[in-house]
């Protein structure tokens, strides 16, 4: 499983250790990813996601993951998260 937030696309970055001899060696930065699991108030429906914390107090800002989805491009999300969003633009279509 790869280390990428399904909701803001957040990965890992690469970059140096630098030791006191100002010697630089390559090394990874991961995104902390936490299991979750988000309800949708339009579907009535809870969803599992693997998101970073940064992500997770973006989608609380936003007021939930339905109105997080809404404003987010399709190029950040995953796979799946596109697909909830497709089932909640189709049901406040609907409504």
């Amino acid at each position: 499983m790869s280390r990428i937030c399904e909701l803001t696309g957040k990965g890992r970055q690469v970059g140096h250790n630098v030791s006191h001899a100002n010697n630089k060696t390559k090394r990874v930065f991961l995104p902390n990813l936490q299991n979750v699991t988000l309800l949708s108030e339009k579907l009535d429906r809870s969803f599992k996601f693997r998101v970073s914390t940064q992500g997770l107090r973006s989608v609380e800002h936003n007021g939930g993951l339905d109105n997080w989805l809404l404003k987010t491009s399709d190029a950040k999300l995953s796979p799946r998260a596109r697909k909830v969003k497709r089932e909640i633009t189709k049901a406040a279509a609907t409504a």
